[in-house]
């Protein structure tokens, strides 16, 4: 399985997925060129993405919807979360949607969205947890996630960043709430929960640019895995700052 993280965080999300012959694409919150230049990695064009799965209807996931009009592409979201969308291809939580070589699972995430949706990818025996955009992990969530070999864990904020940083009181509360993000702190609680013998990597996404940094999320990480005694030392543990793009899967 090839990922590419063309993008990730409140300036625009979209990712890249390839298995075999098949490639999806979740979210569309950036430009047109932002996702060619993804696809350039993977020898592909627009014509070669198969699906595209939208998390939720904030703009920073959705804003490049408009792009596809001409796109041959099937579009799949959590019902109500997309005006448009043929009822064939809302997702319904536990229904896996099956795509050329690809399977997606789709899992409620706890957002302030209408019907927000997070994913396991399964193709050519790899499993792949994608989770953002949420402020806890519930129960359905955490147990399909697992052992994955591939992880996509949001870690937006430093907790103490965020509480002594500028936003205003109502936003603080907002992102720290059960339907806002996941800390550094929650996120790599919850990642020692997941991890097994399978797992090979994980990234840190959604990175806050006023609340947090790369190299926060990552020391976060690596501090919480040592106090629960969790031995990740053969996992790649990579966080991606805002608008850079990632490679990973079997491209890593």
């Amino acid at each position: 399985m090839d990922i590419v993280f063309v993008s990730l965080g409140s300036k625009g999300n979209a990712t890249l997925i390839r298995q075999g012959e098949t490639i999806i694409q979740i979210d569309m919150g950036v430009s047109l060129r932002s996702v060619k230049q993804g696809l350039s990695v993977l020898g592909a064009g627009v014509s070669d993405i198969s699906a595209l799965f939208v998390t939720h209807e904030h703009s920073d996931h959705i804003k490049g919807l408009p792009l596809y009009r001409k796109a041959t592409m099937d579009v799949y979201a959590g019902k109500g979360t997309l005006p448009s969308l043929d009822p064939a291809h809302q997702l319904h939580e536990g229904e896996a949607i099956q795509v050329g070589e690809l399977t997606v699972l789709p899992f409620r995430s706890s957002h302030d969205a209408y019907n927000p949706m997070n994913f396991i990818i399964l193709g050519g025996g790899k499993k792949f947890g994608y989770v953002t955009d949420t402020g806890l992990i519930k129960s359905t969530g955490v147990a399909l996630l697992h052992d994955c070999n591939y992880y996509l864990m949001e870690s937006n904020y430093g907790l103490k960043e965020l509480m002594e940083g500028p936003y205003p009181p109502v936003l603080k509360r907002r992102i720290h709430g059960k339907k806002g993000h996941l800390s550094n702190k929650d996120s790599a609680l919850y990642f020692c929960e997941f991890f097994g013998p399978k797992t090979e990597q994980v990234f840190l996404g959604h990175i806050s640019l006023e609340n947090n940094t790369p190299e926060l999320a990552l020391a976060t990480y690596q501090e919480t895995l040592r106090e629960e005694g969790v031995d990740c030392s053969n996992v790649k543990i990579i966080a991606i700052p805002q608008l850079t793009m990632q490679i990973g899967g079997s491209l890593l």
